[in-house]
């Protein structure tokens, strides 16, 4: 992410709905605390879950994933499955297995400038996908979607190079308005991340096509989102929502209890050990939800540091750090200790593969055997005599990521490893140095996942972000694995799930193996809500509350 990437549109009239206490606005307005801003308000380039919570009150997908983790359409008439014909199996021109998947767009959907979201508007989006120079992410669903066919201004037809499990999912396949963002395009290709009119002009209406529309931005502060008039969907209740970022967390809570917010976002908002806390003082001035979701908390490692590079190393790292202590003493034990990025309520899940113990002896072991012996002051060193030290890091201003960091900081240094903190804010951890793979050590964050998701853009070496592939691919990592990257080839191909079951099983082992990411434990999430506030159903998968919002209403 760069500077030219600064959304505009921030306006007089925005910072002062900003800062205006929400306990003296109309119940018209509602004003929501998140905790983290967004670097790109373009839906197809960069996955922040700030973002899509964002997005999810002014734009619908083709497709998401329900509160019930299942498959529906949000921008379609109907979810495209084997079933009802609209995903078929057949024979790509080069003799290979293949899939043609057709979407057709709901007849009301329309871009705040009451232009129609046409079958062109996704047409745009997938050549732009499959543009090189674009580095959207989902790329690989572009490369594999080889053809695009339209037989009306609302059918779209893909035809992949590939069988998928999962086909009828949209994922990153989502319209952009190509009467706006085309030109821009291209004009030019390889700088057009910089220059979509999403970050450069981000309040046009002809942008949005949900409920809302983005009305004011205020750069890392907030945005300001207001009725669509080109919405033909069941009417918002509220004529204005504020998003005020706040981040930190400590801040985000005193604005809560001021009345200065009205809810803060359970997709992004306290921590666990910070909500739990605030019930015993606040439970009958709000309602608490927590949700067990599909996050995932987890240390990224940087595998082509020559320190962590060593299996041994990782592992080491990983035997030192006393989870279940962690999760008893932060967390009211309300959320599991992670084996793998697969979540205990994952139908793929392997339940004989347990979590990593915490085991210092064994810790001690991998390190010696690895060549790390302790030195005089206990910090363990090579033969060289080099220190064995590591950057960490996590989202400055949250007061849970910092807490933990601190305490794997403390058993890290018991086991000899000595830990250097350095937190950055999130719209430059997530915009750069995680992006970019600047990070030299290790980087606590979560990734966000729908059910039965495959790890390609995370596990898969194709995905190890570089500036060739204009950086576009969340293997921050750097893992290389040739089984682990014809596992994720194959897995999506297999449409019997006996059959993948097997072969998810061997993916677990692999990452529980090889350590790419340390596995923490998979998140709660801790929803806050006015008295007053009803229907907002939290997901716990990717999909945010947010594209519900129609649903919300004040008692």
């Amino acid at each position: 992410m760069t500077d030219a990437k600064t959304p505009f549109g921030a306006t007089a009239l925005a910072l002062a709905l900003l800062a205006t206490p929400a306990a003296a606005q109309p119940r018209d307005t509602l004003t929501i605390g998140l905790a983290q801003a967004t670097g790109t308000f373009h839906p197809n380039i960069e996955s922040m879950l700030a973002k899509s919570y964002i997005l999810g009150f002014a734009r619908r997908p083709l497709t998401a994933h329900g509160p019930d983790w299942r498959p529906l359409c949000t921008g379609c008439e109907s979810f495209p499955t084997l079933e009802n014909g609209q995903v078929v199996q057949e024979t790509t021109p080069d003799g290979k297995p293949g899939m043609r998947v057709t979407w057709r767009l709901r007849e009301d959907l329309r871009w705040g400038d009451g232009r129609p979201v046409t079958a062109e508007d996704l047409r745009f989006a997938w050549e732009a996908g499959r543009a090189f120079e674009t580095g959207f992410g989902g790329a690989e669903f572009y490369r594999s979607a080889y053809e695009f066919q339209s037989t009306d201004p609302r059918t779209v037809t893909l035809r992949f190079d590939k069988v998928s499990f999962d086909a009828g999912s949209a994922g990153k396949f989502e319209p952009l308005p190509a009467h706006i963002d085309r030109p821009i395009w291209e004009a030019d290709r390889r700088n057009y991340r910089s220059r979509t009119a999403y970050d450069t002009n981000t309040t046009n209406p002809g942008l949005w096509n949900g409920p809302y529309r983005i009305a004011a931005v205020q750069p890392g502060a907030g945005v300001t989102l207001e009725r669509n008039e080109a919405w033909a969907g069941p009417a918002p209740a509220f004529r204005r929502i504020n998003i005020r970022v706040v981040e930190n967390s400590a801040a985000l809570e005193a604005q809560l209890l001021a009345g200065q917010i009205d809810m803060i976002a359970g997709e992004l908002g306290l921590s666990l050990d910070q909500a739990i806390a605030l019930e015993r003082r606040s439970r009958n001035r709000f309602r608490f939800e927590y949700r067990p979701g599909l996050v995932w908390e987890h240390l990224d490692l940087r595998l082509d540091n020559p320190v962590l590079s060593d299996v041994r190393v990782r592992q080491a790292l990983m035997l030192a750090i006393d989870r279940p202590k962690i999760v008893q003493s932060l967390f009211d034990n309300r959320q599991p200790v992670a084996a793998t990025s697969i979540h205990p309520d994952d139908p793929m899940i392997d339940k004989a593969l347990t979590p990593w113990p915490h085991d210092p002896a064994r810790a001690a072991a991998l390190l010696d055997e690895a060549g790390w012996r302790p030195g005089p002051d206990g910090i363990r060193r090579n033969a060289a005599g080099e220190r064995l030290t590591l950057d960490l890091q996590t989202t400055a201003g949250n007061r849970s990521r910092e807490t933990v960091l601190q305490v794997i900081q403390g058993m890290w240094r018991a086991a000899g490893v000595e830990a250097r903190i350095a937190n950055q804010p999130p719209r430059v951890l997530f915009g750069e140095t995680l992006s970019q793979r600047r990070f030299q050590g290790a980087a606590l964050f979560a990734w966000i996942s729908s059910p039965e998701n495959v790890p390609r853009s995370t596990l898969h070496s194709d995905e190890i972000p570089t500036a060739a592939r204009n950086w576009s691919g969340q293997n921050y990592p750097g893992y290389s694995n040739p089984e682990m990257d014809a596992l994720l080839e194959a897995l999506p191909q297999e449409l019997d799930a006996a059959k993948r079951r097997p072969m998810w099983s061997r993916l677990q082992a692999l990452t529980h193996r090889d350590l790419p990411a340390i596995p923490l434990w998979h998140r709660a999430e801790p929803h806050v809500w006015p008295q007053w506030l009803d229907g907002v159903r939290p997901t716990g998968n990717m999909s945010p509350s947010s594209l519900w919002v129609t649903d919300w209403r004040v008692r």
